[in-house]
């Protein structure tokens, strides 16, 4: 519920009324499992997200599948928002599903580590962020010029936007999706920016992995796969949205990616950037003898 405050009447009312249907669905249905004297009560810890018991039997079943208990993984409740959802539709008509399993896992990773080192986050900013963070490798979301990750940030922007969320938030979901490949700087940062970083890092490099246990890597991934040649995909998604703008990888980790998979790339040198400036030294001002366009590198 407390994910649902800052966006006013609409959002709490909203959220009551899931949870009063919730609650009255399981009495109902626990009242049906009194006819028979072995049925359990069904009991819902939304806090630690207990697994499915392994037989629950056609009325157990249908309430499940009914009200989604398996948007509960490896611990982790999948935010269900009317915003959330939103996001999961647009993401799921617009990436690829590798894209798409790669982004949820990217939350659960998130969420599970903003869980072990105890930070307190907002879970529907860091899905957001999750979600949109590879959009801007996506055709209809990559600008000519910008860097991929500006891209995403962007097209998060406008769709946190629509609904109303507030700037400083908005904010949040921004650097977190435009800061996810610069190493060194999201985990000084907020939660939900630091955390994004997180789960982008565990699922693509694998940092991090003998932090989450066997069952927490498994269930994750059994509910969102990484398919069996992910590690070569995710590269070719990389190259695919930046392959039209190489500009854009100058500084960042794509210029590894293009280095790999584009033949005519050719990597920007930071140093050589630096000798070849407009800059002479030594002379009053920085001005250049003679020519002004000649290159003293």
């Amino acid at each position: 519920m407390g994910q649902h405050r800052r966006y006013g009447n609409y959002r709490d009312i909203e959220g009551l009324t899931v949870m009063a249907g919730f609650g009255v669905r399981l009495a109902v249905l626990n009242a049906r499992f009194a006819l028979y004297p072995t049925a359990p009560t069904i009991k819902v810890n939304r806090v630690a997200g207990k697994h499915r018991p392994a037989s629950i039997g056609p009325l157990i079943h249908e309430f499940y599948l009914e009200n989604d208990m398996s948007n509960t993984i490896a611990g982790i409740r999948l935010p269900d928002s009317k915003l959330a959802r939103d996001a999961t539709q647009l993401v799921r008509d617009t990436e690829s599903d590798l894209l798409f399993n790669h982004s949820t896992r990217v939350f659960l990773f998130g969420a599970l580590t903003g869980e072990r080192q105890k930070l307190q986050y907002d879970p529907e900013l860091l899905y957001i962020g999750a979600m949109f963070h590879d959009m801007g490798l996506v055709p209809a979301y990559s600008s000519k010029n910008d860097r991929f990750e500006v891209d995403g940030a962007n097209a998060a922007r406008i769709f946190l936007t629509g609904y109303g969320i507030v700037e400083n938030e908005i904010e949040q979901v921004w650097d977190a999706i435009a800061l996810h490949t610069t190493p060194g700087i999201a985990q000084h940062k907020k939660p939900v920016v630091a955390l994004v970083t997180a789960g982008v890092e565990m699922d693509v490099l694998g940092l991090a992995y003998s932090d989450f246990t066997d069952e927490q890597r498994n269930q994750v991934v059994l509910a969102h796969p990484r398919e069996a040649n992910f590690k070569e995909g995710i590269i070719d998604a990389f190259a695919q949205g930046t392959m039209h703008k190489p500009d854009s990888t100058f500084g960042n980790v794509k210029a590894d990616v293009l280095a790999l998979k584009h033949p005519d790339y050719k990597r920007v040198n930071f140093c050589s950037l630096i000798l070849n400036s407009a800059w002479t030294d030594g002379n009053p001002g920085g001005v250049r003898c003679g020519n002004p366009n000649h290159n003293h590198g």
